[in-house]
Order: structure tokens, then C-alpha cells, then sequence
């Protein structure tokens, strides 16, 4: 995919949280595929080159160019939008950064019409192993098929949850190794990331934070209740929340409601945007993830990240969701594809399954009518269940095939 962008667009932003791979595939891309000048502007005397004269800095450049960490320098945009509408030379800027531009007014601004932007997330667990996934395609087939499902122990998936996805964690072999890592990134993004795009003078509030976030990982978002939990006003709340989500912290999945006269839960749920990080913070390891009483929402948390990593790299763009009513029934994840087909998911920690699981999927499938195609309960069992024509239980192993 990032390769079809190079070719279609002058301007290619690539975004994700620090520590992703971004500079190492932008790095690699430009040795094999696509010769152009790359600059970092994490590198100070560099950085400072190019704030005292953005526009000096643009107008020398003979040649394609790689800009990383590109919200260091927002003013940038504005002199690329310029040379851009003189020259939509394809590839001729590929930027990448540690912030989502969607949430920067200037930048997002600066490049509509004018950029083509993707995400990387860190590695999901099919990436982990070699291979692309098929299971969103799966669920939008016309019957369910699993074949050859993966045999997948407990213990596998709580080590899978507790090291994440970041590239550098896989090449740390002891849990204190791994924990000294998770360490020195938070300390990096609430120092550096949050202090590139906000000057804030609470930043001491931060780590209780995150801590309160990931206590809450798959819940809704209640600004009120964390606003009494850390003991500060909802308006800055907000603006710390905002940050976090910018720099690919946290994940916010919005709600899905019709407008049929039914009374719906209309707040997102948040996530931590790895499992790794969120088993660091919540103090979690393999040894007592089973025991923990949040592991519910930490193996939610784990397939609802490996979902959006997967929809992430797709030609054909969808929809995530999550559902609740006010009487109580939910459904984890409901994606949709643009023909607004839906697919339910409930996820459940355990090894077995009832009837009784499947009653949120049963009540999207009442309320979307024929907009539903299928609902599926992924378990830590070993066999696909069915229990009505398109509702399945489906073992977790499905989801990295």
C-alpha cells in the first residue's frame, strides 16, 4: 500500500505512535524503491536548521525528500502546500510522524487534497509470524470457514498479550528487559511527543493518567468519573485526553446507533494502543495475567488493537464500532463495510461458551435488520460453534489467520 501511495500522491504522510518501524520503513523504502534525501528532525541541530527558516530549507532541496517527525516543525506544511500546488510531482514529499494530523488543525488543513495518509500501528500478531491476515475477509464471506485453525494454549495468548507488538520488545528475552523498555517510552512520549505539540504545566498528572486509563481499557469513556479519580477539571481532562489520542496513546472506539426510537449508549470506549503497554501499566505479567480480575478487558483490549492494525493496511475501508443499549446489551466491535454490512463481535476470555453470550449479537442482528451479516463470539476454545445460521462461536487463533 505504501508503495501504490508513493506513485498516486506528491505528499505521503506516514503516522503511528513512536516506535512503530515508521523511520526504519521510510529508511528502507528510500534505499530500494525510491531514492530521495531523508531528514530527521529529532536530530537538534537539524531541527533548528529548519525552524529558523522553513522556507530557505524547502527551496534547497534538488531532489525527493523524507521529512520524519514532521509535527516537530508544523510550519513546514504550509511551504510543502506551496511548492505542492506548483508541482504535484508524485512522491516528492513522504513525511511521516508521531502525531495524528487529524487532530492538528494546521497541519490537516495545510494538506487536504494534497496527501494521502496511513497508519502504522506496531506489529500485529500475523505480521509476528510472516503472513497477512485474512479474517476480516472471512467474516464478510458468504459462509464462515476457519480452516486449519491454529491449536492455541492459554499461556500463548497471555505471552502474546503481555509482549504487544512494538518491534523492539520482541528483541528483549526477560521481563525486566521488556519493563525498562515500556519504562523509558512513557517517560519519552509524556516528555518529548506531549511537549513537541502542547506546553502544559500538569505534566506531573500524566503517569496517574495513564495508570487511570488503563485501569478503565474497554470501557466508556465517562470524563466525570476519571475527572474525580485523578482530582482535576474536566476541561483539562479533555485536553490531556485529546493529547493522548493524538500521539497514538490511546484508541477511542465510537459508538453505533440507529435512528429507529431504541435509547443507545452514545459514548466511545477507550484502549490502550498496545497490550504490552497496557500489561506494563496495569503491573501484569504472564504469570498472573489469567488471575487478574481486569483480564477481561486486557484480552478485549488485545483483539480489538489486532482489528484496527488489520483494517489499517486494507484497500477497502471500514467502519468500527462498538454497541450497547441502555438496558445492557452489547457488542464489542461491529465493523462495517461501505455496502453497510455489519459484523458483530463479542469477545470473550474463557474457554466456553453459552447461548446467553450471544444475546447482544442476537439484538444487533433485530435492530440492523438486513444490514446484519454475521456475528461471530471469539473464545479461547479450540472448536467453531454455531449457534443460529450467521451467529459462530470462533476460537481466538481465527484471528490471526
Amino acid at each position: 500500500m505504501f508503495n501504490e501511495a508513493v506513485q498516486d500522491n506528491p505528499v505521503i504522510l506516514l503516522t503511528g505512535a513512536r516506535q512503530t518501524g515508521k523511520s526504519t520503513l521510510i529508511q528502507d523504502f528510500i534505499e530500494k524503491t525510491h531514492p530521495a534525501l531523508y531528514v530527521s528532525l529529532d536530530e537538534l541541530s537539524t531541527l533548528s536548521v529548519v525552524k529558523a527558516d522553513p522556507g530557505g530549507f524547502i527551496a534547497g532541496l534538488d531532489q525527493n525528500v523524507a521529512l520524519d517527525e514532521i509535527q516537530r516543525v508544523p510550519d513546514l506544511l504550509l511551504v510543502i502546500k506551496k511548492h505542492v500546488d506548483r508541482n504535484r510531482q508524485p512522491g516528492r514529499f513522504i513525511l511521516s510522524g508521531s502525531a495524528n494530523v487529524l487532530f492538528l488543525p494546521t497541519i490537516s488543513e495545510s494538506l487536504a487534497g494534497r496527501v494521502e495518509i496511513l497508519t502504522l500501528w506496531p506489529f500485529s500478531q500475523g505480521e509476528l509470524e510472516g503472513r497477512k491476515e485474512s479474517f476480516i475477509d472471512r467474516l464478510f464471506a458468504s459462509t464462515i470457514r476457519f480452516p486449519g485453525l491454529p491449536n492455541i494454549s492459554i499461556s500463548d495468548i497471555h505471552k502474546r498479550i503481555i509482549n504487544g507488538g512494538f518491534p523492539e520488545i520482541m528483541q528483549r528475552k526477560s521481563l525486566q528487559r521488556k519493563h525498562a523498555w515500556f519504562n523509558s517510552y512513557i517517560t519519552t512520549i509524556l516528555q518529548k511527543d506531549i511537549g513537541d505539540l502542547s506546553r502544559i504545566e500538569g505534566i506531573h498528572e500524566l503517569p496517574k493518567l495513564l495508570s487511570v486509563l488503563a485501569f478503565r481499557a474497554g470501557s466508556l469513556l465517562n470524563y466525570a468519573d476519571i475527572s474525580k479519580d485523578i482530582g482535576i477539571p474536566q476541561t483539562t481532562l479533555k485536553r490531556y485526553i485529546s493529547l493522548l489520542e493524538t500521539i497514538f496513546f490511546i484508541y477511542h472506539l465510537p459508538p453505533w446507533y440507529s435512528n429507529i426510537g431504541k435509547r443507545f449508549v452514545k459514548s466511545p470506549k477507550t484502549y490502550i494502543m498496545d497490550s504490552g503497554l497496557l500489561s506494563f501499566l496495569l503491573n501484569i505479567d504472564e504469570n498472573n495475567t489469567g488471575q487478574s480480575p481486569l483480564r477481561g478487558k486486557i484480552f478485549e483490549n488485545f483483539v480489538v488493537m489486532e482489528i484496527v492494525k488489520q483494517l489499517s493496511w486494507r484497500a477497502e475501508k471500514m467502519q468500527l464500532y462498538h454497541f450497547r443499549t441502555h438496558t445492557g446489551k452489547e457488542v464489542d466491535i461491529i465493523l462495517e463495510n461501505r455496502k453497510k454490512e455489519l459484523v458483530g463481535i463479542e469477545i470473550k476470555s474463557s474457554s466456553t461458551v453459552s447461548h446467553k453470550d450471544a444475546g447482544g449479537i442476537r439484538e444487533l442482528s433485530k435492530l440492523a435488520g438486513n444490514h446484519f451479516h454475521r456475528g461471530i463470539i471469539l473464545y479461547t476454545g479450540d472448536t467453531v460453534v454455531p449457534f443460529a445460521k450467521n451467529i459462530h462461536a470462533v476460537p481466538l487463533g481465527a484471528l490471526w489467520m
